[in-house]
């Protein structure tokens, strides 16, 4: 049950539990790899809007005033005293990769309508309004841009961008939400914040190393994706000699090597290459591939190292591309530059740990969060939360238990107070 201890405020941790228990239910599925349950939730899906009206339900159930904005981002409103003041706002997202588990994202928005009925169960008013979000397609799986919500909420995206956009099938942004009832008619540019703080999964090693739940959150490192397409020739496998073929797979394959090469040799800091996407067709045993289609996410800390990453990728592959007799063609999909957190905010989350009895460690995201974009609006921060199997996300092994979960979003509810009792 919700615990006062002087002036800080206790979630209820199996109340939150259960609410993240039931919430990945939706979308499950028996994942062979792994052998466990786990969530495909992609954004604007069936599943998706099933979760959707689900989470609308607890915060109506929460008393909190409910609404959609034309990008299908939610919000959920507890008032305070003087609703002139800029509210502080708490969210995430909770549509999943297709392989995902139960935590990424999902427990942002779950502990953020926690935080509301915390406050409701001791009876705390707050000066300014309260408000928790959920921003629709944070992953950027199915309509290829990531943080497109709250990216088109601050600004960075236009909706009519955003709108067009489409997933494998042709099915536009705008389309799907107008089909599972999330086009809402709220503006898409909403008022600015006073504060934005997210809770979020740490999705990697640094804190279960060092032995705490908490993270402070100092900011977000660089983002670029982009989609490669080489064109080749086909030819038989057999009858073509080596130096005469134009092989598309081979210059895929060069580029993947040279890209861990370039994060093994340190020229360009810590950065970190991924081709998530290799797809070269039909794949025939006996066909030199004619085509190949890779996607690049690169990550950097350093915004100068990551473009200097950027520029030796573009330079090698026309290199490859004159002495195979390819052709390619480049298509960026998304590009975010590192984006630092508030200090003060990250000050009161440290206060807030040091108040709670909970240790912590500073750390820089790896991941790409809404944080960073409502960042442009507004001082945001974030607390990161441990999870086992050193961090391990984006697969149904992802675990953070119950204990890190609560001490997470009672970092959140006594940050996020705080900030709401400030004139």
């Amino acid at each position: 049950m919700t615990d006062l201890r002087g002036d800080l405020v206790r979630i209820d941790r199996e109340r939150l539990w259960d609410t993240l228990m039931e919430l990945k239910e939706i979308g499950a599925y028996d994942d062979e790899a792994t052998g466990l349950r786990g969530v495909r939730r992609l954004a604007l899906t069936d599943a998706d809007a099933e979760a959707r009206r689900r989470c609308v339900a607890w915060m109506v159930e929460a008393g909190l005033e409910v609404r959609v904005d034309r990008i299908g981002n939610v919000y959920a409103t507890r008032p305070g005293r003087d609703r002139s003041l800029p509210c502080v706002l708490m969210g995430s997202h909770i549509d999943t990769v297709a392989t995902g588990g139960a935590f990424d994202g999902t427990l942002g928005v779950l502990g953020g309508i926690e935080v509301m009925r915390a406050l409701n169960d001791a009876g705390i008013e707050t000066l300014r309004d309260v408000e928790v979000a959920f921003f629709t397609e944070e992953e950027g799986v199915r309509f290829g841009t990531d943080m497109l919500g709250s990216a088109v909420t601050a600004g960075r995206i236009p909706l009519d961008h955003a709108h067009k956009l489409t997933d494998a099938e042709g099915k536009t942004v705008e389309e799907e939400l107008v089909r599972i009832g999330f086009d809402g008619p709220e503006p898409e540019l909403r008022p600015v914040p006073y504060a934005y703080i997210e809770c979020h999964i740490e999705q990697g090693p640094i804190l279960a190393d060092a032995g705490v739940d908490i993270g402070i959150v100092e900011g977000v490192q660089s983002i670029s994706w982009q989609r490669l397409t080489i064109h080749g020739e086909a030819a038989h496998a057999g009858t073509t000699p080596i130096v005469s073929r134009h092989d598309a797979g081979l210059v895929a394959a060069s580029v993947v090597v040279e890209l861990r090469r370039m994060c093994d040799s340190g020229d360009f800091g810590q950065l970190r290459a991924t081709v998530g996407s290799f797809d070269i067709g039909e794949g025939q045993t006996n066909v030199i591939p004619q085509r190949a289609v890779i996607t690049i996410d690169l990550r950097n800390p350093d915004d100068t190292l990551m473009s200097a990453a950027e520029r030796h990728l573009a330079a090698y592959v026309a290199e490859l591309a004159t002495q195979h007799g390819v052709e390619v063609a480049w298509e960026r999909m998304a590009k975010t530059a590192m984006v630092p957190f508030d200090r003060g905010i990250q000050e009161v989350l440290s206060t807030t740990a040091d108040d709670l009895g909970l240790p912590y460690v500073r750390a820089m995201s790896g991941a790409g969060h809404d944080a960073q974009e409502i960042a442009a609006t507004c001082p945001t921060a974030m607390v990161f939360v441990a999870g086992e199997h050193g961090g391990i996300s984006h697969t149904p092994r992802e675990y953070s238990d119950p204990a890190a979960c609560g001490n997470g979003t009672d970092v959140l509810a006594n940050a996020v107070l705080r900030l709401a009792n400030q004139p």
